[in-house]
């Protein structure tokens, strides 16, 4: 696995659970990281899985992990619930965004995992760079992160 080595990759293998690692060309141009991961990698977009991080009270910071076709539902995480700043969220986690995944992050943040994911038996998640995705269960990542799973996604309509 040279050079597609990441903090990701390392804690799913050092946590002994079962995963791929699919690498795919990145255009920069692409408006959302996760949907362009699964058309690039010829995937159900309801199987990919982006990572953003958010102040549920407005200061602290949690990671919520909602499809990649799909809206966060602030709501569902808080009242004061926002979108973290960019600057913010790549410096906590270690990551550019685009490449933030939920694990091997700097500090282990809180973590919100939609329920949806329970209905597949693999999920892809950022592996830690723009261009490449880490399939696993969805129960090896809610394991991996301590994550929340609940209803995270707004409603359509």
């Amino acid at each position: 696995m040279a050079g597609r080595e990441t903090p990701a990759t390392r804690a799913a293998r050092q946590a002994g659970v079962r995963f791929a690692v699919h690498e795919y060309r990145h255009d920069p141009g692409a408006a959302s990281y996760a949907l362009e991961a699964a058309e690039a990698l010829g995937l159900d977009p309801a199987r990919v899985y982006k990572t953003l991080v958010v102040t549920p009270d407005g200061e602290t910071l949690a990671v919520c992990i909602v499809p990649s076709a799909a809206t966060l539902d602030l709501r569902a995480v808080g009242k004061r619930a926002a979108m973290a700043p960019t600057a913010r969220a790549e410096r906590v986690t270690g990551y550019v965004a685009g490449g933030i995944s939920p694990l091997g992050q700097r500090g282990r943040l809180p973590t919100l995992l939609d329920d949806s994911a329970l209905a597949h038996e693999t999920v892809f998640v950022s592996a830690g760079r723009r261009g490449l995705e880490l399939e696993l269960a969805p129960q090896d990542l809610v394991a991996l992160t301590g994550a929340d799973v609940r209803p995270l996604r707004r409603a359509a309509g």
